[in-house]
């Protein structure tokens, strides 16, 4: 039996977002104000308890900012999202409140869902669908997902939030000096990064293009054994609303909760690298958004991948440069090495020999740890030491004075999206302490 729509009107959720760039930059302004409010409160606790730490000024701006950010959703939120996943470059309030909005974000009330769906597709849902959820199963930055029913099939329904394709350049904008103040970056140095995002985000924004992505690397990747995909349907979707099968599962963070065997972590980690490295590799194109949001398992162990809404296609030339700093052959030749360096632009034409000869070094030492897996038959993603290791080889160089010194907006705009799927990649490798055969050698 179908739900009344019109009697759904007292939803519980979020009643509106704001769209004009006005009330977006105010709610991005009162933000920062407040971030400002929680130093200044800090300090003058400070001057009377010298022995105060940071944690409860990063907990006060982790929360005001994502408090914030959620209201906003799409890009903005977007950002918080990415940050997350960069362990070590935040502190663990900032990582721990924006990881909500991977999965976990306030979700839309059911009026303005109805509203959103009319909108797009020119009738409710339920006169789609013989079955439609009220309320949302995920709500992440972009869009939130809903159960539906279609004769016997079981389908879930993604439905993009209003405004979020249509704020995206204003939102990066305006969100900029605020990311620019917790990273602890340059504004310059951002630019790049902001380029590559927004790119990337008008993309996740057209569903016409992640449920053709969607089907065609599900499609190439099907014979990888561990994997499931859920199919797309055309019918049921468009530029804003995204309709596919629903998999019934764990979240990949409920899932790991369960204490899975080492027998299952290695299975999902080796279905998870495999998928990975065959679309660095063979397909030249890779899912680069690989978050805990994005993954379920289902009851029979399966890894199932329900998002491809960023998917970062590998020019050839990049591919051929980057990848060869993974052979321990090219490793050795420092000659080599500096030639790669020029063409992917690790190395620019102000450097002087002082600068080349410290960022040979500094090169040296994170392709030879970041590249360690590639260089044996297996790896053990639970060993906490070489995750303890790229976590200090991070703070080392981030209190380098002589590399902030440097124009640091380096390297090709394409290495973005690969090394935050690396590091993407690792980090749900070591979450699952998984054992793997690594049998990709990207040459």
């Amino acid at each position: 039996m179908k739900e009344d729509d019109d009697h759904a009107l007292h939803g519980e959720g979020m009643s509106k977002i704001p769209t004009s760039k006005v009330q977006r930059a105010a709610k991005i302004i009162g933000t920062s104000a407040k971030v400002g409010g929680n130093y200044l409160k800090y300090y003058a606790k400070k001057s009377v308890n010298p022995s105060l730490t940071k944690e409860k000024l990063h907990k006060d701006n982790a929360s005001d900012i994502y408090s914030s950010l959620s209201q906003l959703k799409g890009s903005a939120l977007k950002v918080a999202q990415m940050m997350s996943m960069d362990n070590g470059i935040l502190p663990q309030a900032y990582q721990d409140q924006f990881a909500m909005a991977q999965y976990n974000a306030p979700p839309l009330s059911y009026p303005l869902v109805l509203k959103t769906f009319q909108k797009h597709f020119g009738q409710k849902p339920t006169d789609v669908f013989d079955e439609f959820s009220r309320d949302a199963v995920h709500a992440a930055s972009i869009g939130q997902v809903h159960k539906a029913r279609k004769g016997d099939q079981q389908l879930a329904v993604k439905i993009q939030y209003p405004g979020v394709a249509e704020s995206i350049s204003s939102d990066l904008k305006l969100v900029k000096p605020l990311a620019t103040q917790l990273l602890n970056m340059k504004a310059s140095d951002m630019k790049q990064y902001m380029d590559e995002v927004e790119s990337k985000l008008l993309e996740e924004t057209d569903y016409i293009q992640e449920l053709k992505s969607g089907n065609e690397i599900g499609e190439a990747c099907s014979f990888i054994n561990g994997l499931r995909f859920p199919i797309y349907y055309e019918q049921w979707s468009n530029n804003r609303i995204l309709t596919m099968d629903w998999i019934e599962g764990l979240m990949f963070p409920e899932f790991l909760k369960t204490n899975p065997s080492q027998e299952v972590r290695n299975a999902i980690g080796q279905a998870m690298w495999d998928f990975f490295l065959y679309q660095m590799k063979i397909l030249r194109k890779v899912h680069a958004d690989p978050h805990p949001g994005n993954f379920i398992i289902d009851a029979d162990n399966n890894l199932c991948v329900i998002d491809f809404g960023c998917i970062k296609e590998i020019p050839n030339d990049f591919f051929v440069n980057y990848f060869q700093l993974l052979k321990p052959e090219i490793i050795k030749n420092q000659a080599q090495l500096d030639e790669i360096y020029v063409q992917i632009e690790l190395f620019r034409p102000e450097d002087t020999p002082e600068q080349k000869k410290l960022l040979q070094q500094i090169y040296g030492d994170m392709i030879g740890l970041l590249g360690l897996p590639f260089h044996s038959e297996t790896f053990d993603f639970a060993d906490e030491a070489y995750f303890k290791r790229i976590f200090v080889m991070g703070e080392e160089l981030s209190q380098n004075k002589d590399l902030r010194k440097m124009n640091n907006a380096r390297g090709s705009k394409h290495a973005i999206y690969i090394m935050r799927t690396f590091f993407g990649l690792y980090s749900l490798m070591h979450q699952l302490k998984a054992n793997v055969r690594l049998n990709y050698s990207l040459d």
